[in-house]
């Protein structure tokens, strides 16, 4: 079964929409199978952008990730990774579709609430930055 990283960021939490965004994941019939709040640090949150390290945004997006706590969860079903790009929208908020998560609770491109992997191959990455494979419940 397909497993992909959601990060429901700094904005969100501030706001307290956690709950909203993973009720939103879960009727999509995605199973949670790990979660946790932290701070990530900027090691961590250079890392995980490591992608983006020659981008102008690199560091006030580190910056800001790392600035606040966040919720970093690992969900599995059929087509997971996609299932949750559609749901969130487009990065930009300005561009998301009324009813995805971005088009109704982002505020601008860097503050767009959640961050979910964008592929298969990243995902795997991306959730070992996050969990250790005890922490994924497997049921």
């Amino acid at each position: 079964m397909e497993k992909s990283l959601v990060l429901i960021k700094p904005d969100a939490i501030q706001r307290n929409l956690s709950g909203a965004i993973i009720n939103r994941l879960e009727r999509l019939e995605l199973k949670l199978v790990a979660i946790k709040m932290l701070h990530m640090d900027k090691d961590l949150a250079r890392r995980h952008y490591a992608a983006h390290k020659d981008k102008p945004f690199f560091d006030s997006l580190v910056n800001y990730i790392s600035s606040y706590p966040i919720i970093a969860m690992v969900l599995e079903g059929q087509g997971a990774v996609e299932v949750i790009r559609k749901a969130m929208g487009a990065t930009d908020p300005a561009q998301a579709e009324e009813g995805t998560i971005r088009g109704d609770f982002g505020v601008n491109i860097e503050h767009n609430t959640v961050h979910g992997s964008d592929s298969v191959a990243t995902a795997k990455t991306e959730i070992a930055l996050f969990f250790t494979e005890d922490e994924i419940v497997n049921y």
